[in-house]
């Protein structure tokens, strides 16, 4: 009667610990309209909005800020150290349309389905994601404690006039939370595996999303297969880029070589089970989940059931 009942189950639930069985691994999105990118260029015009850098201590460790300020420049060169995460891009922007689109009841087949929702992109870098979801008709603001990386954002926004309204500031999250920030949804993709507390940086995106907003986080598991994956493999023996993208080429092989080793540091990783309760306990109950998977066949990334070494997030804002 129990093994009845337990095959009765979708297959993704039966694969999950206890404490993330009421979590929806999310695989099957409807395919998502293409989002457009700007050229890969930048011009030298500049956004003079928070020109100052915030003077509030960052949320990430020192030695993390320093290493993605070395490579700051290269957030848009699609074929330079973030080229994994161009090529992620659809793929994550796929899971934040249908899970915000069914929260906030929008339709996700429209072209601007973020119309009227205000959105934060928290760890924004060089606005990879910022833009789209400006073109997707929310209003975007754009934070990082990197200097560099807010005036490449700036600079490659200003070359679009749809994406000119980001509004990009280099401070933190702590510090939008004193001033009392709000937004319709919080997004923090990669982002968390760098910061020096997880548990504080959790509760400063709940305290940025209002109450019945969501959240999003995305991150790498602390599992084995992560380690072999992500770690030695990626960053040592193959020379892998940051997310575990495969060179299969003598130039990718030289671009992944650009990423400092010891970009990521295992210990820092967060399993699915921790990242669940870590949200819960600031107020975000997690609804779905979805893994991440490279396919070095066709060059994509799609969104699995296997949610064992990349992984994203959605949940929502408690009392």
């Amino acid at each position: 009667m129990a093994s009845s009942k337990l095959l009765s189950q979708p297959r993704w639930f039966r694969f999950l610990p206890r404490n993330l069985s009421n979590v929806r691994l999310f695989s099957d999105l409807p395919s998502q309209l293409p989002v457009s990118e700007p050229q890969n260029s930048i011009e030298s015009k500049s956004n003079n909005r928070f020109s100052k850098p915030s003077s509030t201590p960052s949320s990430l460790k020192e030695p993390e800020l320093a290493k993605f300020s070395a490579i700051a420049d290269t957030w848009w060169d699609s074929e330079g150290p973030f080229k994994p995460l161009h090529i992620m891009n659809p793929t994550r922007l796929a899971f934040i349309r249908s899970t915000l689109c069914r929260h906030f009841g929008k339709d996700p087949l429209c072209a601007r389905p973020f119309e009227g929702l205000r959105i934060i992109d928290v760890g924004c870098g060089g606005g990879i994601l910022s833009e789209p979801l400006a073109r997707m008709g929310a209003a975007v603001t754009g934070i990082d404690a990197v200097e560099k990386n807010i005036k490449i954002a700036r600079l490659h926004a200003n070359l679009d006039p749809t994406t000119s309204t980001i509004e990009y500031c280099c401070t933190t999250a702590e510090k939008l939370v004193d001033e009392q920030r709000k937004f319709d949804a919080v997004v923090a993709l990669e982002v968390i595996e760098h910061v020096a507390d997880p548990a504080e940086f959790c509760k400063s995106l709940a305290a940025l999303t209002v109450h019945e907003g969501a959240t999003v986080v995305s991150t790498i598991n602390r599992s084995m297969r992560s380690y072999a994956t992500a770690i030695v493999a990626a960053e040592y023996l193959l020379q892998w880029n940051l997310y575990g993208y495969y060179p299969w080429n003598k130039h990718d092989i030289a671009v992944a070589s650009e990423l400092p080793k010891g970009t990521h540091e295992w210990s820092s990783f967060l399993t699915p089970e921790e990242l669940t309760m870590i949200l819960k306990r600031a107020s975000i109950d997690v609804k779905e989940m979805a893994g991440f998977v490279y396919n070095p066949l066709t060059g994509r990334w799609s969104l699995s059931d296997d949610i064992s070494v990349n992984f994203i997030a959605f949940g929502t804002k408690e009392n």
